[in-house]
């Protein structure tokens, strides 16, 4: 349960930080760190990562940097598929799951790398509002694709759904990071309810998990606008892929509750 502080503070930095992210890290880390269970630590994720989305919101609520009808539609066309994908979860055997998570997680650390500031696309417009009904398919597609990823494989969706906004919807990345916290609390609050029942949560590191979480996302959450979130995400795609060799590893020696 010592792990489990550390662990939180990180996973809540990143949230504070970026919008979201945590929980490509949470699942690993409760699995090989926590020793739990691969669909015990999916559920935990959820939690942890949606409660802290949630305070992590807080500070930005006043900045108007958050496009509410795109997090809506996002979030609710992902909580539409989150069961369906958790549904799935369940048919898997546990090395299958986690080596999906790997695969998910090299594939967002490469695009994150290689993704270019983007201008003008879908829903860019040159007096820097959002025009919401003109990429109503994308957010769509996107909150799909997410939200039974999200039931998957226990992940909020930050690490896509920050490229999606920003790349594919062409947000700018300061409205991209406050969407996305909206949406990955929607889409967390999703992923666990059908999860819930199903899996038993291990209370006390997920308690102090989240209790860390929820104090590393708040004061994070505060210095984010004073921070260069391209670099930040370019180093959270290097420890995103760092994460997905050693889980890729484990995986190849041993049992994944090993």
């Amino acid at each position: 349960m010592i792990v489990a502080l550390p662990l939180g503070l990180l996973i809540g930095i990143l949230v504070g930080l970026l919008g979201g992210g945590g929980s490509v890290l949470a699942v690993p880390a409760l699995v090989y760190a926590a020793g739990q269970e691969p669909r015990q630590a999916v559920a935990s994720s959820l939690l942890v990562v949606g409660i802290t989305a949630v305070v992590a919101l807080l500070p930005r609520l006043r900045s108007g940097q958050i496009a509410w009808r795109i997090a809506v539609l996002f979030g609710l066309a992902g909580a539409a598929t989150a069961f369906a994908g958790a549904a799935v979860s369940r048919l898997l055997a546990d090395d299958v799951v986690l080596g999906l998570f790997a695969g998910l997680m090299i594939a967002a650390g490469v695009r994150m790398l290689l993704d270019e500031p983007v201008t003008g696309a879908a829903c860019a417009t040159t007096g820097g509002r959002v025009n919401w009904r003109r990429c109503l398919p994308r957010t769509v597609a996107g909150g799909l694709v997410v939200g039974f990823l999200t039931g998957l494989l226990g992940v909020g969706g930050g690490f896509l759904i920050i490229p999606v906004l920003a790349v594919a919807l062409g947000l700018p990345m300061s409205t991209a990071v406050g969407t996305s916290l909206v949406i990955v609390a929607v889409n967390a609050a999703a992923g666990f309810a059908a999860h819930a029942g199903r899996t038993p949560l291990d209370l006390p590191v997920t308690v102090v998990f989240t209790g860390a979480a929820v104090v590393a996302a708040l004061v994070s959450g505060r210095v984010a606008v004073r921070v260069d979130t391209e670099r930040l995400r370019r180093w959270f795609a290097y420890l995103v892929l760092a994460v997905a060799v050693a889980v890729v590893l484990q995986i190849s020696v041993g049992p994944s509750t090993g």
